[in-house]
């Protein structure tokens, strides 16, 4: 197994798509960019997107749990977990780190993930935990006395290259999580930083993202 990497441009570089991405071609920009990081001709790379109202399978995704009433668009994402809605309102990132320098240790890597998801909410006022039994970020939901789900996680590493990443509800259409069983958990709803009251804005959580990634994965220039 290819642990060596080769020696690439030192700043991770961050970028902040406008409007709205069509899943296939942030497919695609992911794809191309893994590889020119595994050969050590670009750097590694966050990038900050919205799509359009569709639902994405993952490696683990059980047809039942799709119902579809809205007839959005679904794609198989080839990365970890189950069935998520993507859609305006919620803060895609796609994550693109070298695990060859940063230690090839997934589970670690997806640790690093859920911690830099509850750093970024904790400069925004929102306190977000994990839990054993169930990926992603957890929030009281105090209208029903349980918790919800505010973030999901799915990854994908290829040669030691991680992409795909995290979903981060901001002010999507709630709603929408009802085609799914979202990340086949049934117990527990979806909420957002508008259904808790958080008027922040898309803006607003970029730049906590920004500020909270060095906490967990280093510092890097811009």
């Amino acid at each position: 197994m290819d642990l060596a990497p080769a020696t690439p441009p030192s700043a991770l570089e961050w970028r902040i798509a406008e409007g709205l991405t069509p899943y296939p071609e942030a497919v695609a920009a992911m794809e191309a960019r893994v590889a020119a990081i595994h050969a050590g001709s670009e750097p590694e790379c966050v990038w900050l997107v919205e799509h359009p109202p569709l639902y994405t399978a993952g490696t683990s995704a059980r047809a039942e749990d799709l119902f579809n009433p809205f007839g959005f668009p679904t794609f198989r994402a080839g990365r970890g977990g189950q069935w998520t809605y993507h859609g305006p309102g919620q803060r895609v990132g796609y994550v693109m780190l070298d695990l060859r320098r940063r230690g090839p240790d997934v589970r670690a890597y997806v640790h690093g993930l859920e911690a830099w998801l509850i750093a970024a909410l904790d400069r925004l006022g929102v306190r977000a935990e994990t839990r054993a039994d169930r990926i992603g970020l957890w929030v009281a939901d105090r209208r029903a006395g349980t918790e919800a789900k505010i973030g999901a996680i799915g990854v994908r590493v290829t040669r030691w290259i991680t992409w795909h990443g995290f979903a981060l509800n901001v002010e999507p259409e709630l709603g929408h999580f009802a085609g799914i069983v979202p990340c086949g958990v049934r117990e527990h709803g979806v909420t957002s930083l508008a259904a808790l009251g958080i008027t922040a804005s898309m803006a607003e959580v970029d730049a906590a993202l920004m500020a909270s990634f060095g906490e967990v994965f280093g510092q890097h220039r811009r």
